[in-house]
């Protein structure tokens, strides 16, 4: 939040899946209020959670927090983003936050992921369709479902990276209060990263799993058929990974002074 206030004139956060909006009004009552400028946009697809945190917003007169009822797949974002977080989004909406960030160029990304069932379901299935080494660590139901927890994570790192963001991998809080408290960092310093594609295509290749993020953002495993369609297309504004010369090129908004990755 300092850097993007520092950097801004009217920085924007956005609060995806937001439910009752609670982290929103720490993050505006701690970085906003004193402010003279930025806004902080919350989405929630409930309709009752967006009015009883929008009435809540007006008594405490938080002027610049505003609401959207959508889902996060179907909101209507600004064109530009500056800090994106999404706290215990769940199963894919977590994917579909970090495809708004991704698209709209957010400089900042902050998910804490909850119920990560789809690439579970992949797994099971690639198990039926035959023998091999990997499918030993999921074969149980238990390890299963905490592998394609894992496994859904580790691919959501690497596609922020495979996008130009430094990731870092940490905990919200302590396990005693949350089992779900895996906390995924995104700084853009970059237009992308070749060297991330690529590991996450052979990743998608090696496990057999295509979720619903790579499938968004048309990223497609190694070795697939070239006539293979994702399941929508990639965000605009976001680079070729594929373009010559493009690793370690800064992208246009990139905080400034970060260091610079191996390409």
């Amino acid at each position: 939040m300092e850097d993007v206030q520092a950097r801004h004139p009217n920085p924007l956060v956005v609060d995806a899946g937001s439910g009752n909006a609670y982290l929103g009004f720490i993050v505006y009552e701690l970085f906003l209020k004193d402010a003279q400028a930025g806004e902080l946009l919350s989405i929630e697809g409930r309709p009752e959670l967006t009015e009883r945190a929008k009435g809540r917003a007006e008594r405490l007169h938080f002027d610049r927090m505003r609401f959207q009822t959508a889902h996060i797949d179907a909101a209507q974002y600004p064109e530009r983003i500056h800090v994106l977080m999404a706290l215990h989004a769940c199963d894919t909406a977590t994917d579909d936050a970090l495809v708004a960030a991704i698209k709209h160029g957010a400089d900042h990304v902050a998910v804490v992921p909850c119920c990560q069932a789809e690439v579970a379901a992949q797994l099971k299935e690639k198990k039926a369709r035959g023998p091999g080494s990997m499918s030993l660590l999921f074969q149980h139901p238990m390890h299963r479902r905490e592998f394609g927890s894992h496994l859904t994570n580790v691919i959501r790192a690497l596609t922020l990276e495979s996008f130009g963001y430094q990731v870092t991998v940490t905990e919200l809080t302590g396990w005693e209060h949350s089992l779900k408290n895996e906390l995924i960092l995104g700084r853009r310093v970059h237009r992308d990263n070749r060297r991330a594609r690529l590991q996450l295509q052979a990743l998608l290749a090696e496990t057999g799993v295509q979720p619903r993020l790579t499938r968004l953002l048309g990223i497609m495993p190694a070795g697939a058929a070239e006539g293979s369609v994702p399941e929508g297309p990639a965000p605009e504004g976001s680079g070729s990974l594929t373009e010559p010369g493009s690793e370690g090129e800064a992208a246009p908004g990139a905080v400034p002074g970060a260091d610079e990755r191996e390409a």
